[in-house]
C-alpha cells in the first residue's frame, strides 16, 4: 500500500523556524528585561479580546492580566517578538509561534480556544482588525483546477499512515460523525452518519451514484455493500485514490464502486444521486455556481442530493494561520452561500440539519487519539508538525463548542420532482441495524 510517509513532510507545511524574529531579533540573545512596552502590548492584546479570563506569562515569569476572574488559562510568552508578532498578525502568528514551542499555554488547549473564540466572536473591534489583516495579509488562495490540486495535496497527501493513527479504524472517514447515542465509539458513530446520509438520500438497489470528493473511500464502500447501489467517486488527492482502489479490490467491491482521480468540474454521466461529504469546504466561494452546473448537468430528472459540510453563521473567511499552514483554499459556508449552488438551476431544498456538536464530539474522539500517538507523530515528522495539528484539532473543536463553526448537511432535489417523502420519518427507522 502507498502509505506515503515523508520524514521531512513538516516542510510542506511552510511552519518557520522562527529562532529569530519576524524583524530580526535574535530571540536566544534577547534580554530577559520586561519594558513597559512589552506590558502595554501584553494588555492591548487582552483588550482586543475584552478582558477575556486569561493571563499572559512573560518570559520573566511576570503575569499580565486583566481580568479579575482566576484565569481559565495562563499563555506562556517566551520572548519579547512573540508580543510583537501577535500585535500585527494574532490570526497568523499564534499559530505559527505555538507551534515551534515560543507560546504555550498551561491549562485545557480546547478551553482556553473556546473562551479566545467566545470573547473574539462579539467584539466589533477585533473583526474590524481581523478584516484589515485579512485583506492586507491573509487572502485566501484560489481553487481553480490547478490550485485545488495543490490544496488538497498539501493537506492530504502528508501520509495515510498520519491519519490511520487518529481517525476510526473502519472507513477513515476525516468528516463530522453521527452520535444519536452520546456513549457510541468513533467507529459506530462514523457508520452512524454514513446510514444517516444514506437514509436521507432514499438510497435503493440499482441506484448510479456520484461522490465529489472520496477521501479514502470508506462512504463509497458503505453506500455499494449495504445499499446495493453503484457509485463512481471523484477526488483529486492521489494518495486517497490508491488507498480507496486497494480497499475496495480488498472488499470484493471492484465493479460496485469506481474511483476517478479528477476534480468535481469534470464529472461526466447521469446519476440518480449526487453527494458530497465533507468537499464543499474545498471549492471556494467563487466556485459555487461552478458546482451547481455540474450537478445540473449529471442529475437525473427524478435525481436527489446532499451536500455536507462546514459552515458559518454569517461570512468571514477561515482562520488565517489553519488556511496557511494546514488547509490552503479552505472556505466554510454560510446558509445563504450555498444557495448560489441551488439557486441558478432552480433546485429545491428539501431537508437542512446542523450536526454542530456531533462535529464537536467528533474532534474530541480524534484529538485524544491524536494526544496518545503524539510521541510516534513526532518521530514520524517533528514537533513543529506534531504541535501545529494538536493546535489545529484543538482549534476545530473549540469552533464548533463555541458556535462559530456550523456542519450543515443540505438534501435537495430537481424543482420538478414531486417524489419527495411527506414526512422525516425515514431518517429514523432502522436506526439500530447495525451495531
Amino acid at each position: 500500500m502507498d502509505k506515503g510517509i515523508q520524514k521531512n513532510k513538516v516542510v510542506s507545511l511552510n511552519i518557520p523556524i522562527l529562532t529569530d524574529g519576524a524583524h530580526g531579533v535574535d530571540v536566544s540573545q534577547t534580554s530577559s528585561r520586561v519594558s513597559s512596552l512589552d506590558r502595554w502590548i501584553a494588555r492591548k492584546l487582552l483588550d482586543l479580546l475584552d478582558h477575556p479570563p486569561l493571563a499572559l506569562v512573560l518570559w520573566n515569569g511576570e503575569e499580565i492580566s486583566s481580568s479579575t476572574a482566576t484565569p481559565d488559562a495562563r499563555v506562556h510568552i517566551r520572548d519579547s517578538e512573540v508580543l510583537h508578532q501577535l500585535l500585527m498578525n494574532p490570526a497568523l502568528h499564534f499559530g505559527d509561534l505555538y507551534s515551534v514551542g515560543r507560546i504555550d499555554v498551561d491549562g485545557d488547549l480546547v478551553e482556553f480556544l473556546e473562551t479566545a473564540y467566545r470573547a473574539a466572536a462579539s467584539l466589533p473591534k477585533y473583526h474590524k482588525l481581523m478584516a484589515a489583516q485579512t485583506w492586507l495579509f491573509n487572502r485566501t488562495r484560489p481553487n481553480r483546477i490547478t490550485d485545488s490540486r495543490d490544496n488538497i495535496h498539501h493537506h492530504y497527501d502528508i501520509g495515510n499512515d498520519f491519519y490511520e493513527l487518529w481517525l476510526d479504524s473502519e472507513a477513515m472517514q476525516y468528516t463530522c460523525a453521527y452520535f444519536p447515542s452520546a456513549d457510541l465509539t468513533l467507529e459506530q458513530a462514523q457508520r452512524a452518519k454514513m446510514d444517516h446520509v444514506c437514509r436521507k438520500l432514499r438510497l435503493k438497489p440499482g441506484d448510479r451514484v456520484v461522490e465529489a470528493g472520496s477521501g479514502w473511500g470508506g462512504f463509497a464502500r458503505h453506500m455499494a455493500k449495504h445499499y446495493g447501489v453503484r457509485v463512481t467517486s471523484y477526488n483529486i488527492s492521489h494518495q486517497q485514490i490508491v488507498y480507496a482502489r486497494e480497499k475496495a479490490k480488498a472488499e470484493g467491491l471492484d465493479g460496485k464502486v469506481v474511483y476517478v482521480e479528477d476534480d468535481y468540474r469534470l464529472i461526466a454521466g447521469e446519476y440518480d444521486v449526487f453527494v458530497s461529504i465533507g468537499m464543499l469546504e474545498h471549492v471556494g466561494r467563487n466556485h459555487y455556481r461552478d458546482l451547481g452546473d455540474v450537478i445540473h448537468r449529471c442529475l437525473a430528472p427524478d435525481g436527489r442530493g446532499l451536500i455536507h459540510s462546514i459552515g458559518r453563521n454569517k461570512p468571514e473567511p477561515i482562520n488565517a494561520w489553519i488556511e496557511k499552514r494546514i488547509f490552503p483554499g479552505g472556505y466554510p459556508p454560510t446558509l445563504r452561500d450555498m444557495m448560489d449552488i441551488f439557486e441558478a438551476h432552480e433546485f429545491s431544498v428539501l431537508d437542512i440539519e446542523n450536526l454542530r456538536l456531533h462535529y464537536a464530539k467528533t474532534l474530541e474522539h480524534w484529538l485524544a487519539r491524536f494526544n496518545r500517538q503524539a510521541e510516534k507523530i513526532e518521530r514520524m515528522y517533528d514537533s513543529a508538525f506534531m504541535r501545529a495539528w494538536r493546535l489545529y484539532l484543538a482549534g476545530s473543536t473549540a469552533g464548533f463548542t463555541a458556535g462559530t463553526l456550523q456542519l450543515f448537511q443540505v438534501v435537495f432535489t430537481r424543482g420538478t420532482n414531486n417524489d419527495i417523502p411527506w414526512s422525516r420519518a425515514h431518517l429514523y427507522q432502522d436506526l439500530n441495524r447495525r451495531d
